[in-house]
């Protein structure tokens, strides 16, 4: 088993993943975290994004389906989703 095998455990890539984040019930921030994915992964459609309020209102959780190549892939695009200020936490 690689080492990337090894880090990757429990995932079997290329593979579809939920990117997840959450911040302010805007629809500027579901467009600012699609807009950083879209980077990383082009593909991605209108379909694939969704985005679920919080039980207060204030926060929303924005998720988008990628295809990720890798677990390096995921990481580029998560570093790049928590430098968003707004961001308050991502799964």
């Amino acid at each position: 088993m690689t080492e990337q095998e090894k880090d990757a455990k429990g995932f079997e890539f290329p593979c579809e993943y939920p990117v997840k984040a959450m911040g302010p019930n805007t629809e500027e921030f579901v467009v600012k975290i699609t807009e950083i994915v879209k980077q990383h992964a082009p593909e991605v459609s209108r379909n694939s994004v969704h985005s679920r309020k919080s039980s207060s209102g204030k926060y929303q959780s924005v998720t988008v389906l990628v295809y990720a190549h890798s677990k390096d892939h995921l990481i580029n695009i998560y570093q790049e989703i928590r430098q968003v200020e707004e961001v308050v936490w991502t799964l």
